[in-house]
């Protein structure tokens, strides 16, 4: 339990018609009490919402309805009052300048969700899971997040670290116990195939985290070509809006133009470059090299062609350039022309300015990187950076655990590996977190979360 009683707005500063301030902690219902007018807060049903005024016997602030959680019935499991007031920056800035007036103190980023992991309400995957459904921009994104959020990892995780004890008890018994003649005795033996089948769970989960990830965290794709082969209306043509200025002047984009693009629940970060050339031009030659950099950054290339003409040398070059990368031959202006064709890769062929083809091509980004993979109802993907290291690590441990093995190492060495990887894998849930991490992932955090 924490001793301070802290404040915070839970709601986004600016105009808005509402304002929700939260306050937790030990005296919470007793400040809000003294500078609330109406019924007494201490005796009101606990989670009901109450009408009244707030503000000092002399000045009204505004007119308000607050909500009383006692603990541990609250998200922080401490005493939490929650004010809803006008909206504005003002109304709420004065209630909380009169709350830390009061006694509490304003509240530090995420303090209010890390407060509610202290005090044992969530683990740290659930609170992550918290951020994901603030900033999912996908329905699949909300979805998984969803499923963090009411447990899904930490019921694999535990599952992990169940089968992790299992195997290092039977361990620690024959170490401690030896005189014991009706326990069985663990040899490297046994031990290997157990090993083994919980390595194969960590593969698995990693094989399915490639997808969780992608939907988590989206794509970058950069479109990429010469000037002048419409890189800017396949943009355009893609998110369905005029997002990049388009003209007939070779050289109209100079920079990155950035766009989000919804594709049936991946997030794709498009991002239009210069068309890539020889030039003297200072300030077009600074786009180009952005644009270089922007691909080598990319999860992906859109590599476009102008149909209406021969492969040129520039093309060849950025084909070149873009080799090694994960990328779509893209022919556009397939309307004015078909004189593109390369017969080692697949070219999509669109025509951005009458959106034809745009669908092929946005079913091809789609099946590079999810293919037929969906998100099943009752299904939990890790899909969080920190927690496939996490399980990287583990699967690591496992590997080392297992050429002590074949190094015919003794069992209780083995079992060095063994704990290193249960250590490892409560670092997902907070379970064995260090601090650094914890004041890391919850600085993130809005103040009123």
């Amino acid at each position: 339990m924490q001793k301070e009683t802290i404040v915070g707005q839970a709601t986004a500063s600016g105009i808005s018609a509402l304002n929700i301030i939260r306050v937790s902690g030990n005296d919470a219902i007793e400040i809000v009490n003294r500078l609330f007018q109406g019924k007494n807060l201490s005796i009101v049903p606990p989670r009901s919402i109450t009408y009244g005024h707030f503000g000092e016997p002399d000045r009204i602030i505004d007119e308000v309805m607050v909500s009383v959680f006692p603990e541990p019935q609250s998200y922080t499991r401490e005493n939490m009052v929650e004010i809803n007031c006008h909206g504005g920056f003002l109304v709420s800035s004065e209630i909380i300048r009169l709350l830390i007036k009061h006694g509490a103190r304003m509240a530090n980023p995420g303090e209010f969700t890390l407060r509610a992991y202290l005090n044992g309400r969530i683990d740290l995957s659930e609170a992550e899971s918290i951020m994901d459904v603030i900033g999912a921009k996908t329905i699949d994104q909300l979805q998984l997040a969803q499923k963090g959020l009411r447990g899904d990892i930490k019921k694999k995780v535990k599952d992990i670290q169940t089968q992790l004890l299992e195997i290092i008890a039977s361990i620690e018994v024959n170490i401690d116990y030896p005189e014991y003649e009706d326990i069985l005795v663990i040899s490297n033996t046994i031990l290997k195939p157990q090993i083994e089948t919980l390595k194969t769970k960590i593969a698995h989960l990693l094989n399915e985290s490639q997808t969780g990830k992608i939907i988590r965290e989206g794509i970058r794709a950069v479109i990429v070509g010469k000037p002048n082969v419409g890189k800017s209306s396949l943009l355009n043509s893609l998110l369905g809006e005029e997002k990049a200025i388009v003209t007939e002047i070779s050289g109209t984009t100079r920079d990155l133009i950035e766009a989000e693009w919804n594709l049936n629940g991946i997030l794709v970060h498009l991002i239009d470059t210069a068309g890539i050339r020889d030039t003297t031009d200072i300030v077009e030659k600074i786009g180009i090299d952005r644009a270089k950099k922007a691909i080598a950054d990319a999860d992906l290339v859109l590599l476009v062609f102008d149909q209406s003409e021969a492969l040129t040398d520039l093309d060849e070059k950025l084909l070149a350039l873009t080799l090694t990368k994960k990328r779509i031959l893209v022919g556009n202006k397939i309307d004015l022309g078909n004189k593109v064709d390369l017969e080692m890769e697949k070219i999509i062929n669109v025509s951005a300015k009458n959106r034809k083809g745009i669908d092929q091509l946005a079913a091809e980004v789609h099946r590079l990187f999810l293919g037929d993979a969906r998100i099943e109802p009752r299904s939990a993907l890790f899909a969080n950076s920190r927690h496939i290291g996490i399980l990287e690590s583990v699967k690591s441990s496992l590997d080392d655990a297992l050429t002590a093995i074949r190094n015919q190492l003794p069992v209780d060495m083995v079992e060095i590996d063994l704990k290193k990887a249960w250590s490892e894998i409560g670092e997902i849930t907070g379970e064995t977190a260090p601090n650094a991490l914890l004041d890391q992932l919850f600085s993130s955090f809005c103040l009123g979360k």
